[in-house]
Formats: structure tokens, sequence, C-alpha cells
């Protein structure tokens, strides 16, 4: 797999609580490993969350011994949990910090995906499918058929986050797995994007005959276009 990845402070944030992680080669038994994590907006030091979620898990995944991917990931999430959970209720300046995270892993032509929170994962063919299920307030309502999906993008507490890493002492992630079909491509991101551009554009943009680069920056430079109001992560990967 080759993948691109960037983060940006978008258009209205005055730091960046975004961390991203891409390899292509081995990371411990992994042959691959992509990761993007959001710090929680409106909690404190949702940049360390975010960081820490990523250092955490591609250490942990470094280090392991273990050979089923699923397994791997989601005890390096479990333990990343630990560690951020741990960090925040000891240190007062920290209290309330939390991150979402999605990370992927490409073996045996399979993709093998893991979420908390509401960062996302799509695959994109000629079709674009969201593989992960957000974690937030917004989908539990579109799911419990209280509110439609189309009026899910502006609702006032989209931003609403129902699990996170490090917000309490026990994490559950969502695993999903795929298959690796010719010619797909796949995108990790935060709400920073997803938010600002619309499904279908996204689409449009994932499949054009362009280096995995320019169609990284193109998405970001998108979401900046649409009002950029938070932090843009985007990571796109394909063969």
């Amino acid at each position: 797999m080759k993948s691109y990845g960037k983060t940006d402070r978008g258009n209205k944030r005055s730091n960046n609580q975004d961390s991203i992680f891409a390899s292509d080669t081995p990371v411990g038994p992994l042959p691959n490993l992509y990761i993007v994590a959001d710090g929680m907006g409106g909690h404190r030091a949702g940049d360390k969350a975010s960081k820490m979620a990523v250092d955490i898990t591609v250490d942990f995944v470094s280090r392991s011994t273990l050979e089923n991917p699923v397994a791997i990931l989601k005890r390096a999430i479990i333990f990343a949990n630990n560690e951020i959970y741990k960090a925040a209720s000891q240190d007062p300046d920290l209290n309330g910090m939390g991150t979402t995270l999605v990370a992927a892993c490409a073996y045996d032509d399979k993709l093998f995906v893991a979420n908390v929170g509401d960062s996302r994962l799509y695959a994109v063919d000629q079709d674009i499918k969201q593989i992960t299920m957000d974690h937030s307030l917004v989908e539990e309502l579109i799911r419990s058929g209280e509110l439609e999906r189309k009026r899910g993008r502006n609702h006032p507490e989209r931003n609403i986050i129902t699990r996170a890493l490090g917000s309490k002492d026990e994490v559950i992630p969502d695993f999903f797995e795929i298959d690796i079909k010719p010619g797909d491509r796949f995108l990790l991101c935060s709400d920073g994007l997803s938010n600002m551009v619309e499904n279908d554009e996204i689409k449009d943009i994932m499949i054009q005959d362009k280096s995995l680069m320019d169609i990284t920056n193109e998405l970001v430079d998108r979401a900046n276009y649409y009002g950029g109001s938070d932090n843009i992560s985007a990571i796109v990967v394909g063969k």
C-alpha cells in the first residue's frame, strides 16, 4: 500500500489538535499502519491527547508479539486509553482531555479498521462508503429515527462525542474488516474534513487520476475553501 497524509490547522482554530501517522512499511508485526486522532474540541489539552493516542498506539504495535491485526489494534487502543486517562487524572491542567482515533492496516488483501469517536474511514471506488460508525450524539439520534441523516450535518450538537479515548477508564473500540479490491482507495479523516465536504464531493476528488499527495492536498484545500472551521486531517491510502 501507498499513502499520503496531511494535517492542517484550518481557518478558524488557533492551534491544531489533530495528530496523524502513516507508514507504508512494517510497524512491528503489521505490514503498514495509518492513524488519525482528533483532540476533543472544547477540552483542555486536546492536542496532547491526540498526540499521546498516536504515539502510544504506534509504540505498542511496534513492540507487539501478536499476529492478529484486530488483537494488536484492540490492545494498543485500550492501553493508549489507560495512559491518557491516567495522565488526565494526575494533572489538573489535563483534566477532561480526550481524543477520537481511527486506525487501519492492510493485511492479506483485507483492510482492518478500528475507531473510537467520529473520525472516519471511507472506502472509495466508483462510489463512496463510510466504513466506520460515528460515536456521536447525532449518530445516535439518526439511528433511533429521531433525526434525518441529511439534517445531521448542520445539527447544533453535531460535535458532541459519546465515546473517546481518555475520557473514561475503559473504552470499547469498534472494528471492521473489508476486502481490498483493485483500484480501491481509502480515506482516514477527522471531522474537520467530513463536516465541511459532502461525501459525493469527497468521492469525486478521490477517484481522480492524480497522485495520492495531490488528492490529499485537494481534500484539505476544499475543506478550507468551505470555511475550515476546524482542524483538518486526511490520509489517503491506495495501491
